[in-house]
């Protein structure tokens, strides 16, 4: 079974899947271990791990890369953050070659011109492409995945970028028509209430994503009662624990003048070699290398 109809299974099983997302095979593995359903490949994390802006300014090959290197690492399945595409529908469908060649069991495309801002900024462009043209590369993906079972997620900025929800709601049955299997609604308000009128207001065929970054408040049980969003993904939790441990530990060593207290408070280095399989590799080596 391809991890694609995993996914799906365990949406049909569930009801709502839980996806952490992931900038590195070191986070995916924690994250496959900490009992999420999936791995969110996240554009904004990987571009904080390369400490630039999420403004289109990681290539799809270093997004590939890292894919591929998280893909070889979990039995998770994993959701691809592809912005909008690389471009047009011409580069939607090499994208999305790549992207099911590399691992991913499904994409997030999202509606927003190129090069996009990242969705939370304040005071950031948000500016959106014609629906007509967005519905070509939902269009093009569609067309180009292989596996059936590959997930096509098309993502409306519509609210985001202050157009409403008729608009939002507009936006989203189009990207239907044209033959998303889901649509992920964003919202950059601090608490959920857009996102909750979003849902009862839906009344499409296809379910809904969120990505409660700006409302963390909507729990799992809240969303479960709106009964039509099937996927939360945490999209920025990973790099943000990540910068808060090594802000802290890194202060404290300066503060301390050396390790000498820190070093009790992180994990041992027994752990590391445990997470990287270091016991495999001895044996490994024990019984090739003689």
């Amino acid at each position: 079974m391809s991890p694609a109809k995993r996914l799906r299974g365990r949406i049909a099983e569930t009801g709502l899947v839980h996806i952490m997302a992931a900038h590195s095979p070191l986070s995916a593995i924690l994250a496959e271990e900490a009992g999420f359903d999936g791995l969110w490949a996240s554009g904004f994390e990987l571009s904080a791990l390369y400490g630039l802006a999420d403004m289109s300014l990681i290539s799809m090959t270093q997004h590939l890369d890292m894919l591929r290197a998280i893909a070889g690492c979990t039995t998770l399945p994993i959701v691809a953050d592809i912005d909008t595409g690389y471009g047009n529908a011409i580069n939607v469908i090499h994208a999305i070659r790549e992207y099911e060649r590399a691992g991913a069991s499904a994409v997030v495309i999202e509606d927003k011109t190129f090069p996009k801002v990242t969705s939370l900024v304040a005071g950031g462009r948000q500016e959106l492409l014609r629906i007509e043209e967005f519905q070509g590369k939902i269009k093009a993906a569609v067309a180009t995945r292989r596996d059936p079972d590959f997930l096509v997620i098309a993502r409306t900025e519509a609210l985001i970028a202050g157009l409403g929800e008729a608009e939002a709601l507009r936006r989203a049955n189009a990207y239907v028509v044209a033959g998303a299997d889901m649509i992920l609604i964003h919202s950059k308000e601090k608490d959920p209430s857009e996102i909750e009128s979003f849902s009862r207001a839906w009344a499409g065929l296809v379910p809904l994503v969120i990505v409660p970054n700006a409302y963390p408040d909507l729990d799992a049980q809240r969303v479960k009662a709106l009964r039509n969003i099937h996927m939360i993904i945490y999209g920025n939790y990973g790099i943000r624990a990540a910068a808060t441990a090594i802000q802290e530990t890194f202060r404290r060593i300066i503060a301390d003048g050396g390790v000498q207290k820190v070093h009790k408070d992180i994990l041992p280095v027994e752990e590391i070699f445990r997470l990287q399989k270091m016991e495999a590799v001895k044996a490994a080596e024990a019984r090739f290398l003689r």
